[in-house]
């Protein structure tokens, strides 16, 4: 069976079949429910992970001006992260611009407070069409093309029929805020950016940040949409190892299609995801 919109296979099976419920219409639905009450925390435990690419995430930092710090005993990303929101239309049903759209759901540093909002989360597959969840470190000041760190940047794209998106955006969302994509950018590469001492603030010269900015799930009316964005669209090496690395950590299988689109074409023809590349890299 062909569970990709662009026809290729996976090995994937619809991880919330069940889940039918009203999906949420404003950000405070985004969670399925709020936070528990000390009354009833015990009988509601984050789920444990799933995925081991979480395995690289604990980190010990130096201290960065600006930077969140953890209480004793938590277990630190190396990197800030903010989950948002958007959807196209508001409760009274009218449609707004994609940045009104948008609004931040939470922050989080560390293992325990990551899981701690996931758990919360509605999964896409219980989301209303033409609504998105966007991952950004904390450098990216507004998930938009335009936004400093990411407008020389670009985004890799995988189209997802109905019903399968759960698990693969909960693995790429694993495999961003634990690191894996942390060796796509070797040393022979060089820096793109080199402006010496970080200010701990967000600066698109400012050595600080990774190359992966974030990944996104678009969710529509026909199809799933992911994409993991990274900043320098112009080194095709480092696209390509970020590619790879997006096959490994999602298992993809070879017949999987995926296509790139830099954010500079996005912003001149308006679209995240119209005349977009398609990488017909042969498989080794």
């Amino acid at each position: 069976m062909s569970y990709f919109s662009n026809q290729s296979n996976s090995r994937f099976l619809a991880n919330s079949s069940g889940n039918n419920s009203s999906a949420a219409s404003t950000t405070s639905n985004a969670t399925s429910s709020s936070l528990p009450s000390n009354n009833d925390s015990a009988a509601t435990k984050p789920r444990q992970p799933s995925s081991k690419l979480f395995s690289t995430s604990i980190y010990s930092p130096q201290p960065l001006k600006g930077h969140f710090i953890t209480p004793s005993g938590v277990h630190p990303l190396k990197n800030t992260w903010i989950f948002w929101f958007r959807q196209q239309r508001t409760p009274g049903n009218k449609i707004v611009s994609y940045e009104e759209g948008i609004k931040k759901i939470s922050a989080f540093a560390s293992v325990e407070s990551f899981w701690t909002l996931w758990t919360h989360l509605v999964p896409p597959s219980a989301l209303l069409p033409t609504t998105d969840y966007l991952l950004f470190h904390t450098g990216i000041r507004r998930p938009i093309w335009e936004d400093p760190l990411n407008i020389n940047g670009g985004k890799w794209i995988i189209r997802l029929k109905k019903g399968v998106a759960d698990r693969l955006w909960e693995n790429l969302v694993l495999a961003v805020v634990g690191d894996q994509f942390d060796e796509c950018r070797q040393p022979e590469d060089g820096n793109p950016v080199t402006d010496g001492e970080s200010s701990g603030e967000p600066n698109e010269n400012d050595s600080v940040w990774p190359e992966i900015c974030g990944c996104t799930i678009s969710v529509r009316q026909s199809e799933d949409i992911v994409t993991l964005w990274n900043r320098v669209d112009a080194d095709k090496k480092v696209r390509e190892r970020i590619r790879d690395t997006i096959r490994k950590v999602l298992d993809l299988p070879a017949s999987t299609i995926m296509e790139y689109k830099s954010n500079n074409d996005s912003m001149h023809d308006r679209s995240s995801f119209r005349n977009s590349a398609i990488d017909r890299t042969p498989l080794p």
